[in-house]
């Protein structure tokens, strides 16, 4: 387990979602935005960050409190911070979360709200997935993400998107180069349409888009292509649309590929809650899985 690369993981998740944060539902950015800012639909501050970080947040804290995936206790989590940030989370998992808390079970409510809906195939449980790459390792992931996406999303294809994005992370926290984790998170996929769009990213434009498939397509595209944090993170939330959570996602892979270290100094001292974010970075590091 690299410990540099396992942080790097959660941390550029944050860093991604606060660059993205202001950036998020407008049309490409006409200067490229290369410093915190604030700002946008949720007018937030500088290195503020959204529900994408408060939910992985969530999800890193059970892995570090149960030893394992709780799906009850990773629900009672995400109600927590749901209830204290309304304004930042998506129709699916606030309509998932409303029913949870009057008491019905999670599998019942996410499958209702699917049902309503007419799916549930966007992407808060791809966002959010990160910390099970990094506390799974690659032979354990997809079981543990599948189960973590379905607590909000029942859809099977926003799980087989988060399990791809985890594979590629646990692969690489535990010493993969980028190419050989994407080769093995593909071959692990098994939903077509995903390994379509994947398998020959270059040929289709990345789409910041709320769909879990289309989102996670422009993510890892242009995290695949990209030589350096930095340059990995700018490519994902300039594109606006969804872009703090294609920035949470490009950010962890590449929080997960080139290390803690390769994070722009500015970029984490302008972070919010860097300190408390850190430090459940290294708890989480410390107890995952070799």
């Amino acid at each position: 387990m690299h410990k540099m690369r396992a942080v790097g993981a959660f941390i550029g998740l944050a860093i991604g979602d606060a660059l993205g944060a202001p950036l998020e539902g407008l049309p490409p950015a006409p200067i490229a935005v290369t410093e915190m800012s604030g700002g946008g639909i949720h007018d937030t501050l500088p290195g503020q960050y959204t529900d994408d970080t408060l939910q992985a947040s969530a999800l890193a804290q059970t892995l570090v409190g149960c030893g394992k995936f709780d799906p009850d206790d990773f629900a009672r989590r995400l109600i927590r911070v749901y209830r204290a940030y309304p304004e930042f989370f998506g129709p699916t998992s606030r309509a998932v979360l409303d029913l949870i808390e009057k008491g019905v079970p999670p599998s019942a409510a996410a499958r209702t709200v699917y049902e309503a809906r007419g799916g549930s195939r966007s992407n808060g449980s791809v966002m959010r997935g990160v910390p099970v790459g990094i506390f799974y390792p690659p032979q354990e992931v997809r079981e543990a993400s599948l189960a973590a996406s379905a607590v909000t999303h029942f859809d099977p294809v926003a799980g087989e998107a988060s399990a791809f994005v985890n594979r590629m992370v646990s692969g690489m926290c535990r010493g993969e180069e980028a190419p050989v984790a994407f080769g093995r998170a593909l071959a692990a996929c098994s939903d077509p349409e995903l390994r379509g769009l994947l398998e020959d990213y270059r040929a289709y434009p990345p789409e910041p888009s709320l769909d879990a498939v289309l989102c996670t397509h422009c993510a890892v595209s242009i995290f695949m292509d990209a030589v350096s944090f930095r340059e990995a993170v700018v490519a994902a939330v300039n594109l606006g649309g969804d872009a703090d959570t294609v920035g949470a996602i490009a950010g962890g892979l590449a929080g997960a590929r080139f290390g803690c270290e390769a994070i722009p100094e500015s970029w984490l001292a302008a972070l919010q809650d860097r300190e408390e974010l850190l430090d459940l970075a290294r708890r989480l590091a410390r107890v995952s899985r070799p």
